[in-house]
């Protein structure tokens, strides 16, 4: 039986990072690289020496996961790591986003990310994980990213009542809630924007990754990298919704 990773949005972005700074203590056989862009995974190829197994499919639609389900049983691998690092964002209010991309962000965001992890876990064994990307916007409700935010809130739950579900069995669930971070999901989801002006500080991928793969070790069940966003994370615990959307608004000079 091989060991195997699965890691979608892997060709680029933080899926990319998690992919090239693998930890060594974890052995696999074969990674199961998922996004869309088909050039960008077969680079991938030249860029490690890692043993690499594309598949340019849409997450969006269900027959992508079902290749993906169907592939599972008839090789029955063991899965040691799942990352699920696909997703997308439109920053705009929510009555301008088309209704396509607003039902899009919710497939990709949290169907696409529910089923795969539904679909692998029966592969999984003692001592795997599975990392959730999420989201500071996760912790509360943000006007112009509402949609957005509301998909990664979704995440960041169900990935820590799964994190509790499996732990009897040794399987574990990270939750990684990045802050604004420097990737092409950013270039995306600011595409045209006129709603969102200020960036209070932008993190790299690659420091977000290693922090991740650090609390992955740790069993920890969510990650946030930098000071800025850890301090976010406290402050929405502590204070009403209302006044950190209000907090939000007025930074952006939104009404």
């Amino acid at each position: 039986m091989k060991n195997i990773a699965i890691i979608t949005g892997a060709s680029s972005g933080i899926g990319k990072e998690f992919l090239l700074n693998m930890p060594k203590n974890i052995e696999v056989d074969e990674i199961w690289a998922i996004a869309r862009e088909k050039n960008l995974l077969e680079n991938l190829k030249v860029e490690t020496k890692l043993n690499i197994r594309t598949f340019s499919i849409d997450l969006e639609k269900k027959t992508s996961l079902m290749k993906i389900k169907d592939l599972l049983e008839e090789e029955k691998p063991n899965i040691k790591l799942l990352i699920n690092a696909a997703g997308f964002g439109k920053f705009e209010k929510s009555t301008n986003i088309s209704l396509e991309d607003s039902i899009g962000m919710i497939k990709v965001n949290d169907i696409a990310l529910t089923s795969l992890c539904l679909i692998a876990i029966p592969y999984m064994k003692n001592n795997s994980n599975v990392i959730n990307i999420a989201s500071v916007a996760a912790f509360q409700p943000v006007p112009y990213i509402n949609v957005y935010a509301a998909s990664k809130a979704y995440v960041l739950s169900f990935s820590r009542s799964l994190g509790k579900e499996l732990s009897k069995e040794g399987i574990h669930v990270l939750t990684v809630c990045p802050f604004w971070t420097k990737t092409k999901f950013f270039d995306r989801a600011v595409e045209k924007n006129k709603v969102i002006k200020k960036y209070v500080v932008m993190y790299e991928p690659t420091d977000v990754v290693r922090k991740a793969y650090i609390d992955m070790q740790k069993k920890k069940s969510v990650s946030v990298y930098g000071f800025i966003a850890n301090v976010q994370r406290v402050l929405c615990k502590l204070l009403p919704h209302n006044f950190v959307m209000s907090i939000w608004c007025k930074q952006q000079k939104l009404k």
